[in-house]
């Protein structure tokens, strides 16, 4: 769920979040502003949310600033009855994002927060922080597969997608590959990137692949050679979108 100070901005970030995403199968609850003009938070507001969101599985509360994490906290004070709860430090936009792929994939709790919080990996590579390197090369996935094994399919694919892997396609790319039984590796064989698990958006957003460049895809499992075949087929078509 968002929480933030103005109700125009959290419904701007889900529409947005919603927008980039292949479906929306992960409810969102808003709690922001004290009107639909008035900046400002509001803790009951907040824990009414929560409760709303829960479905047994916990509930991912993101923030902007200030006030807003004090609402959160104080939220939970008003709880009635007992909510797994992680209010994530990262990033509103971004972390929602990372956050809502990794729910709609079926992971839990902890690995959806762990994707939120890790959801400006992909900027810092870009502009060539390398804080966040280990977060990028290692290959273990955020919803707890294990890396891919020495008996994987292995095939290097030019990307021809005219826009690469940028946020909408790779969303796409994930969500394919959470569809089938195979454990996925990526690896940007032009910049040596990776690799990078096929099912955290986080991580294939580290990759930075730009059209023209060599993806390399390993897979292991029943279903490894249509994992492949789905990972070639996005990255080599042209018209899949737009850039956003």
């Amino acid at each position: 769920m968002v929480v933030s100070h103005s109700r125009a901005l959290a419904e701007a970030a889900v529409a947005l979040a919603f927008g980039l995403l292949p479906d929306r199968g992960v409810p969102v609850r808003i709690a922001a502003g004290l009107s639909d003009t008035e900046l400002g938070t509001d803790a009951v507001a907040v824990a009414d949310a929560i409760t709303a969101a829960d479905s047994g599985d916990g509930v991912l509360v993101l923030m902007d600033l200030g006030s807003a994490v004090l609402s959160a906290e104080t939220a939970l004070d008003l709880l009635e009855s007992p909510i797994a709860v992680r209010l994530s430090t990262g990033p509103l936009v971004e972390g929602l994002l990372s956050a809502l792929a990794a729910a709609s994939g079926g992971a839990d709790l902890a690995a959806v927060a762990r994707e939120a919080e890790n959801a400006l990996a992909a900027k810092r590579a870009q502009l060539g922080d390398t804080a966040d390197t280990g977060l990028a090369d290692s290959p273990q996935s955020s919803t707890g597969a294990e890396p891919v094994d020495d008996s994987a399919i292995t095939e290097t694919i030019e990307v021809t997608n005219e826009h690469g892997l940028h946020a909408r396609p790779a969303a796409a790319l994930v969500s394919a590959l959470r569809e089938v039984e195979a454990v996925v590796a990526l690896r940007n064989a032009t910049t040596g990137a990776g690799p990078v698990p096929g099912d955290s958006l986080t991580r294939v957003l580290t990759l930075g692949v730009l059209p023209g460049q060599r993806l390399e895809v390993s897979a292991a499992g029943p279903d490894a050679a249509l994992a492949v075949a789905k990972v070639r087929s996005l990255a080599e078509n042209r018209d899949h979108d737009q850039p956003r």
